[in-house]
This record gives C-alpha cells, sequence and structure tokens, in this order.
C-alpha cells in the first residue's frame, strides 16, 4: 500500500498486509565491547501496525530504539525508512522524515512551560513554521489530555503528565513511525488505562507504533503483534498470546513464571 495504512471496518486505521514495510532491519548489529545488543537483527512493520516489544533487561530494546531515532550508529546491517535507508542521518534528520520518540525517563525542559516543551518538538524536530508549529503543539496537548496543564512548568509535574508530555513532546513532531519506551512504567492501574486510550487514538489515526513496556498486561491489549528480543536477537514474532506462549520467551525471562517475570 505504499506506505500508508488502510482502514478497519470501524474507521480505524491498519496495516495493510500486502504493501511495503515502513521500516525495514536488514541483519542489523551493534556492540559495545562484548556486550551485544544488536546480532543480525532483521525486522518488518508495516504502515499502520502497533507492534509491541518485551525482552529481559539487557535485551536491547532501548539500543534498537536509540538505532531507529539516530542516537546510535549499527556496526553492520541496513536500516531502511519508508524506502529510504537512513545511514548517515542523526537524530534531527530523521525526526523530520518523521520518526518520533519517548525516553524510558521523561526529559522535559523543567524551566519551561508545558506547552513551551511542546513547541520545541514542533519547532526543531518537525521543522514547523511558528502558526503551524502552534497549531500542532496544541493538537498534541489535546490528544494526550494535557491543555488544562499548557502553562504550568514541566518541573512541577508529577510523573503521570510527565509521561504524557513525553508523548505529546513526541506526536507534535509529527511523526509515522511513534517509538514509545516504557511510558506506562511507574504507573497506576488507572493511570496505564488513561494512557492505553491515547497510545489507541494515534494509532487509529494510522501511525505506527513500536511499543517497549514492562507492564506486559497492558502492552498486550494495546498492539496487534508483539515481539521478544534476547541477547540483540529477535527469538519470537507474532499475535502477542502466542508469543507469550513461546517456551522460548519464558526462558528467556530466566524461566520465571507469569507473576514474577510480567510475561
Amino acid at each position: 500500500m505504499s506506505g500508508e495504512a488502510s482502514a478497519d471496518a470501524d474507521g480505524s486505521a491498519a496495516a495493510d498486509p500486502s504493501g511495503p514495510p515502513l521500516l525495514e532491519l536488514d541483519r542489523v548489529d551493534k556492540h559495545f565491547g562484548r556486550v551485544v545488543v544488536a546480532d543480525a537483527l532483521t525486522l518488518r512493520v508495516r504502515a499502520g501496525e502497533s507492534v509491541g516489544i518485551v525482552g529481559p533487561n539487557g535485551a536491547g530494546k532501548t539500543s534498537l530504539f536509540g538505532l531507529l531515532s539516530g542516537e546510535l550508529s549499527p556496526d553492520g546491517g541496513a536500516i531502511t525508512y519508508a524506502g529510504r535507508p537512513l545511514r548517515g542521518l542523526g537524530p534531527a534528520e530523521r525526526a523530520r522524515l518523521g520518526v518520533g520518540r519517548t525516553y524510558q525517563v521523561p526529559r522535559p525542559f523543567e524551566h519551561m512551560t508545558v506547552f513551551e516543551n511542546v513547541l520545541t518538538g514542533a519547532v526543531y524536530g518537525a521543522g514547523l513554521g511558528q502558526g503551524e508549529a502552534r497549531d500542532a503543539a496544541l493538537q498534541a496537548l489535546a490528544d494526550t489530555g494535557l491543555l488544562h496543564l499548557a502553562n504550568t512548568p514541566a518541573g512541577r509535574l508529577t510523573l503521570l503528565p510527565r509521561k504524557r508530555l513525553e508523548v505529546a513532546r513526541a506526536l507534535a513532531t509529527r511523526p509515522r513511525l511513534l517509538l514509545l519506551d516504557e511510558v506506562a512504567g511507574g504507573l497506576t492501574d488507572r493511570e496505564v488505562e488513561e494512557l492505553l486510550v491515547i497510545v489507541a487514538a494515534a494509532g487509529a489515526r494510522g501511525l505506527t507504533v513500536l511499543w517497549i513496556e514492562h507492564v506486559v498486561h497492558a502492552l498486550v491489549r494495546a498492539v496487534d503483534r508483539l515481539l521478544c528480543l534476547a541477547g540483540g536477537r529477535l527469538i519470537a514474532d507474532g499475535a502477542p498470546a502466542d508469543v507469550l506462549a513461546d517456551p522460548g520467551v519464558r526462558e528467556a525471562y530466566l524461566g520465571a513464571g507469569p507473576e514474577r517475570s510480567g510475561v
């Protein structure tokens, strides 16, 4: 479908199984000395897919996001986005191509207001002009339920609004590919429910979502497909229930049962 998402009967966006991938990794390698975070990693994600990523600590999940966003450079292999090789492109260039991301630990400019934080994403991430950037920032605040906090200094926010601010700033870059890194971590069940609504709405608008999360019970409700990484390798890829039942996935979590591992 050439990078566009099709629509389900309920009007929400869905991946076109016959179309070319929006994102493709071909035998990507990345090492930090003897530590392997990507080992001949091969992966394809189609436009409109919502894909969850699980794995034990040190599996290479956040490093994968660094490779996609341009903060890390692969030692080998190729990453292609929307048919374009990403080698040599830094984070700013990738953001303007439509790759947006959040971080495990929110990184707001604490002396700036919530609105100003999101505006920076629209201006410096998406490269929008003043009027368009303002509109994009306000829309992102509305989408994440933060409009009432627009004039609040970011340093005063509690954890949930900080998590929402991370998502809002990424959305303000107007991404096609949204990388969510443990945005549910540390939240209460009620706060997680509110976050799921935000992510579902982003997917319904046609965004392609890759979501790393240890709160697995929430993740599997939000994604169509689940991946498991271990030692920089993709060890499982498929329907969430099938992946979580995979013996190799359970072994990757040191043989822990569902309660201990989060799987």
